[in-house]
């Protein structure tokens, strides 16, 4: 029996539906409703899709599936050029996205041009007025070379207590140093540590209501 991949993800499938990571332990998306949450915690979290306008650039850690991604695009207007930055360091193969976002049917209008595209290798695709750059490798030494700043964040990597690495208070600081004035995060975890690390990377953290069970999740502003 050949070893998985190190560089890929490396998946067990819940109820033959949920990607589950067998590396963190940790499902890609809420067995409760993978889009609602997205819809919940990253659009509603960053007040989006009102703050969007022309040139407007979200940035992500832990691309996924692409959920976020589809769910974006169905709620930017389609006369609003956007940017979206996404860093994975375990990158699923297009047929594992295609089974696992079956489960959201009505993705599937926006789907197939990212599909496509993921199938054909390409990273850097766009999707409707969405730009799209996913960039491949470990966000602790991808996010600091990166030369960009983004007016949202989604910060969707696995459970802080199962993937600490990714919520880390170095990582924390490039993503504060990679945000511009007024810019803002939302992320699922309410997790103590992580919210120090954001408050120390310069965002005025505070707590909204989470999620399905869960009864926080975190948002912030970057100080001017």
């Amino acid at each position: 029996m050949n070893a998985p991949d190190q560089s890929k993800a490396d998946l067990d499938w819940r109820d033959d539906l949920v990607p589950v990571s067998r590396r963190f332990d940790d499902p890609y998306f809420s067995l409760a409703g993978g889009l609602d949450e997205t819809r919940h915690v990253f659009l509603a979290g960053n007040d989006l899709p009102a703050r969007l306008q022309p040139g407007f650039h979200i940035a992500e850690l832990g691309f996924g599936t692409g959920l976020n991604l589809l769910a974006l695009r169905l709620a930017c207007p389609e006369d609003c050029p956007i940017r979206f930055t996404s860093f994975e360091a375990y990158p699923m193969e297009a047929d594992e996205i295609a089974r696992a976002l079956d489960a959201f049917p009505e993705v599937a209008p926006v789907a197939g041009p990212y599909l496509h595209a993921w199938a054909a290798g390409q990273r850097q695709f766009q999707l409707g007025p969405v730009a799209v750059e996913i960039i491949e490798g470990d966000a602790r030494t991808a996010l600091p070379a990166w030369d960009g700043a983004a007016d949202a964040w989604f910060l969707d990597g696995f459970s802080p207590a199962k993937n600490p690495e990714l919520w880390g208070e170095g990582l924390m600081a490039e993503v504060g140093a990679h945000t511009v004035p007024g810019g803002t995060f939302a992320t699922y975890t309410a997790a103590g540590f992580v919210r120090r690390a954001l408050e120390a990377a310069g965002f005025e953290v505070s707590r909204g209501p989470g999620f399905g069970r869960k009864r926080h999740m975190s948002l912030g502003v970057k100080h001017g």
